[in-house]
C-alpha cells in the first residue's frame, strides 16, 4: 500500500488532515464500516459525495453551493461532526431532493443533531422549516398563496368555522401578551380557501411529542415552529403532491426522534473508491477518480 500524501486543508474553523487516497487510512476505513463519520476529514467526506448530491438537486442548484452551506452549518453546530455518516449525508440529500437550503438564513430546513438512545449514536435529522413548507406548496402550482401567523393575547382576533367562515386578525405593536394560538390560510388556484387554527395548548402538545435537544428549533424559534405546526395540519387538506406529503411525513418522524433516511439512502453511504473490494476489481491497480477534483472541491467548501 502506497503511503498517502498528507496535507492540511482549512475550512473556516475546521482543520482536517487530507489523504490523497482516503482508503489508505485504516482509521477512515474503520469509521466507514462502523457507520461513523470520518470527523477529521468531514470536508473531504462530503466532497466525495458530490455526485450523489448533484443527482438529487434540481437544475437551478449546484452541489458546490449545497456543500458550502452544509459546511457552514457544521461550523455553526459542531455537534453535527459527531453524527453518523449515513444520517448526515442522508439529511443533506433530503434537502437536495426538495431543493431546500439548510440553515437559519432562509428558514427552509435545518440539520439537527439528535442522540439516538436506542442505537447509542448521534444522528443528523432533516427538519423542515415553515418557510420551506410554504415554498414546497407554492411550487405545486395548486396554491396561490399560503400564510401563517401567531396570535397574541392582546391582538384583535375573531375566528369562527361554519358555512360562512370568519377570520379577522389585527396585531398590535406593543404589550402583545403571550401567544394564544396560530393559524394558516391557503388560497387555492381554482378558487376558495382553506383555514386552520390551533390553540397554543394544541401546538404545545405537538411540541411535547417531539424529541427536543440542545439544538432543537423549538427552543430557539418557537414562533416559527408554531406556524409550521399549523401549516403541517393544513397540508392534509391541500392539493399537494405525494412527494410533498412524504416530506411532511418524514419531518413529523424526525421531530419525534425517529430518523428515517431510507427515503434517500438504502444502506450505508460509501466514500468513492471504497465501494468495490479488491477481489471484485479487475486488478489491484484499479483506477480511481482523480483525487484532484475532490481536493479542489474540498478546498472550496466553506
Amino acid at each position: 500500500m502506497n503511503t498517502a500524501t498528507e496535507q492540511k486543508i482549512n475550512l473556516g474553523n475546521l482543520t482536517m488532515e487530507k489523504d490523497s487516497d482516503i482508503s489508505a487510512n485504516p482509521a477512515n476505513v474503520a469509521n466507514l464500516a462502523n457507520n461513523q463519520p470520518p470527523s477529521a476529514n468531514i470536508g473531504q467526506f462530503l466532497a466525495q459525495q458530490k455526485n450523489q448530491i448533484q443527482a438529487a438537486l434540481p437544475k437551478h442548484m449546484t452541489p458546490e453551493r449545497m456543500l458550502r452551506i452544509a459546511m457552514t452549518e457544521i461550523r455553526k453546530v459542531p455537534k453535527l461532526k459527531a453524527c453518523t455518516q449515513s444520517s448526515l449525508i442522508g439529511a443533506i440529500i433530503q434537502c437536495s431532493q426538495l431543493g431546500l437550503e439548510p440553515g437559519g438564513a432562509l428558514g427552509h430546513a435545518y440539520l439537527i443533531p439528535y442522540y439516538n438512545k436506542k442505537k447509542g449514536v448521534t444522528e443528523c435529522q432533516f427538519v423542515l422549516g415553515y418557510r420551506g413548507m410554504i415554498d414546497l406548496v407554492r411550487r405545486s402550482g395548486q396554491v396561490i398563496t399560503l400564510a401563517a401567523h401567531v396570535v397574541y393575547e392582546n391582538d384583535i382576533f375573531e375566528f369562527e368555522y361554519g358555512l360562512h367562515e370568519k377570520l379577522r386578525h389585527i396585531p398590535i405593536r406593543q404589550d402583545k401578551g403571550n401567544i394564544m394560538g396560530g393559524y394558516a390560510v391557503a388560497h387555492l388556484k381554482g378558487g376558495g380557501h382553506q383555514v386552520e387554527f390551533m390553540w397554543k395548548e394544541e401546538i404545545d402538545s405537538i411540541r411535547q411529542e417531539s424529541e427536543e435537544g440542545q439544538y432543537s428549533p423549538w427552543g430557539t424559534h418557537y414562533e416559527e415552529m408554531a406556524k409550521k405546526t399549523v401549516i403541517r395540519r393544513l397540508f392534509k387538506y391541500l392539493p399537494v403532491s405525494i412527494e410533498i406529503q412524504r416530506a411532511v411525513a418524514l419531518d413529523e418522524r424526525a421531530e419525534r426522534g425517529e430518523q428515517e433516511n431510507g427515503y434517500v439512502i438504502d444502506g450505508e453511504v460509501e466514500v468513492a473508491g471504497l465501494g468495490q473490494s479488491n477481489s471484485d476489481s479487475p486488478s489491484s491497480g484499479a483506477s480511481k477518480p482523480p483525487a484532484s477534483k475532490a481536493d479542489t472541491l474540498a478546498q472550496r467548501l466553506g
